[in-house]
C-alpha cells in the first residue's frame, strides 16, 4: 500500500534508530522502517507480541511520502544509517535491490514456511529473483470494490455481478445526484486502468508488462475509450478533491470505493461497516473473473546493523501466532493461509481466490517497470482531468515503454 502525505523524521532519531550495537551485543529491539504511516498503531502492537513471543521488540517508523521512503531507503544503502527492517514492493522496485545485492536472502524462511503451510507457493512467486527468495510478505491484498451500505440500501440496489449491472448501479446512484466512484488524480491514477484492462483482456495486461504489446495497441486504446466513457457519463468523483478515500466513502461523498483489502484497515479506524465485492469482468467470456493482487514485502539488508535479528524477526512474522494478531487488528486478509479473517466477506474471497476461482492478475504498481510506471501515473493523471487527452496520453507512455524495452528485452 502507499499513501502520500510526508512525516518529517529528524536527523538525530535516525542515527539513534538506526545505529548498531556495541560489538558481540545481540539487539533486543529492531526499527522498522515503513511507507505506511497511518499503520503505527498496529506496528507498535505487532512489536510489543514479538518481544513477549520471541524476546525482540520492533519500534515502528512510519513515512506516508513514497518518494521521501524510498528515497531514505535507498540513501541507507550507501550510508552507516541503516534500517534493521523495511517495507518495499514486489516487481521491478525488489529485483532493482536483489540485483544491487542491497537486500538479504530469506529463501530458508520460505522454504520452512511453505512446508508448516504458513506461507504458499503461489505468493512465493512474487518474492522469487533468478531463484531465489527475498523478504517475506507484510501483507497480501485482493482488490475489489467497497461499497457504502446505507447508500446501496437507501436505493434498493445489491451488489453486483455482471459489469452491465455495475453500470446500472451507477446509473442509478446519478439519477440521485450521487457519484458512484471514487477518482484521484494522483499516484492512484492507475487503478480503473487496470481493472478495465484485466477484465477485458487480461493476456494483453500481461503482455504489455512485459513489454510484448504496446500502449497504442487497439485493445489498450479502446479500454482508454470506455474508460473516457463512464467519466464523460458522470459515474466519478472529481479526481483533483483531496478528501481521503475512506473519509468520502464514510461522509457518502462517494458510493463505492475501488481498492485492496487492506482499505479495510481504513474502515476499521472509523467503524465503518462497509461492504465488499469483486468486481465483474468487462468481457463476460472471459472463462474467470479478473481479480488485482498485490503483496507488500517486508525486507532486511543484507549489511543489516544485526542480520541475525532481522532473519529472526522475518521468520517470526510468518508464523500463524503473529499473523492472527496482524490480520485480526487491522480487519485484513493475511499471507498465511491458517489464518482465519475476522471478515466473513473477505475471508470468502481469501478463499476463493486460493481455490483458484478467480484470475489474479499482479496489480499495475508493481507488474509496471519503474520507468514506465512514472510515466503512467503522470499519464493518467492527466487524463481524467482531460479525458480527450487519453491518445496523447498512450502515445507518450509508449515512447518511454520503447526507451525502457530497447534495453530490458
Amino acid at each position: 500500500m502507499i499513501r502520500r502525505t510526508p512525516i518529517l523524521i529528524a536527523a538525530s532519531v535516525l542515527l539513534a534508530a538506526c545505529g548498531s550495537t556495541p560489538t558481540g551485543q545481540p539487539k533486543t529491539e529492531l526499527t522498522l522502517y515503513n511507507d505506511k504511516g497511518a499503520w503505527s498503531k498496529y506496528f507498535t502492537e505487532m512489536g510489543a507480541l514479538s518481544k513477549q513471543q520471541i524476546d525482540l521488540g520492533m519500534k515502528p517508523v512510519g513515512y506516508t511520502d513514497e518518494p521521501t521512503y524510498q528515497a531514505f531507503i535507498k540513501a541507507s544503502f550507501r550510508t552507516d544509517v541503516k534500517p534493521d527492517l523495511f517495507t518495499w514492493q514486489t516487481g521491478g522496485l525488489l529485483k532493482e535491490i536483489v540485483g544491487q545485492k542491497q537486500v538479504a536472502e530469506t529463501t530458508a524462511i520460505w522454504q520452512e514456511a511453505i512446508k508448516n503451510g504458513d506461507l504458499s507457493e503461489d505468493v512465493a512467486t512474487y518474492y522469487t529473483v533468478d531463484g531465489k527468495q527475498y523478504c517475506v510478505p507484510l501483507n497480501v491484498a485482493y482488490w475489489g470494490m467497497f461499497y457504502n451500505k446505507k447508500i446501496f440500501d437507501k436505493h434498493g440496489l445489491k451488489p453486483p455481478t455482471t459489469w452491465d449491472e455495475l453500470i446500472t448501479v451507477a446509473e442509478t446512484l446519478k439519477k440521485a445526484d450521487i457519484k458512484a466512484f471514487y477518482h484521484t488524480s494522483v499516484l492512484f491514477s492507475f487503478v480503473w486502468f487496470e481493472q478495465l484492462l484485466a477484465g477485458t483482456d487480461p493476456d494483453l495486461y500481461d503482455r504489455l508488462s512485459t513489454g510484448k504489446a504496446k500502449y497504442t495497441d487497439p485493445g489498450v486504446v479502446q479500454v482508454m475509450e470506455k474508460w473516457k466513457s463512464l467519466i464523460d457519463a458522470g459515474y466519478f468523483s472529481n479526481p483533483g478533491d483531496k478528501t481521503d478515500p475512506a473519509d468520502a466513502l464514510k461522509n457518502d461523498k462517494v458510493a463505492m470505493v475501488s481498492f485492496g483489502t487492506w482499505f479495510n484497515t481504513s474502515m476499521t479506524q472509523r467503524n465503518l461497516d462497509a461492504g465488499f465485492f469483486v468486481i465483474p469482468n468487462v468481457n463476460a467470456s472471459l472463462p474467470k473473473t479478473s481479480m488485482i493482487f498485490e503483496s507488500g514485502p517486508l525486507c532486511s539488508l543484507a549489511k543489516a546493523p544485526d542480520p541475525a535479528a532481522s532473519m529472526k524477526y522475518l521468520k517470526w512474522w510468518t508464523t500463524t501466532q503473529a499473523q492472527e494478531k496482524w490480520s485480526s487488528a487491522r480487519g485484513d486478509v493475511s499471507a498465511n493461509p491458517k489464518v482465519t479473517i475476522k471478515s466473513e466477506v473477505l475471508g470468502q474471497v481469501t478463499k476463493d481466490a486460493g481455490s483458484g476461482k478467480y484470475r489474479l492478475v499482479n496489480r499495475y504498481f508493481e507488474a509496471t517497470p519503474p520507468p514506465i510506471l512514472t510515466a503512467a501515473l503522470d499519464g493518467f493523471g492527466l487524463f481524467v482531468t482531460k479525458p480527450d487527452s487519453y491518445r496523447q496520453v498512450l502515445e507518450d507512455i509508449q515512447k518511454k515503454a520503447d526507451e525502457y524495452w530497447s534495453t530490458h528485452q
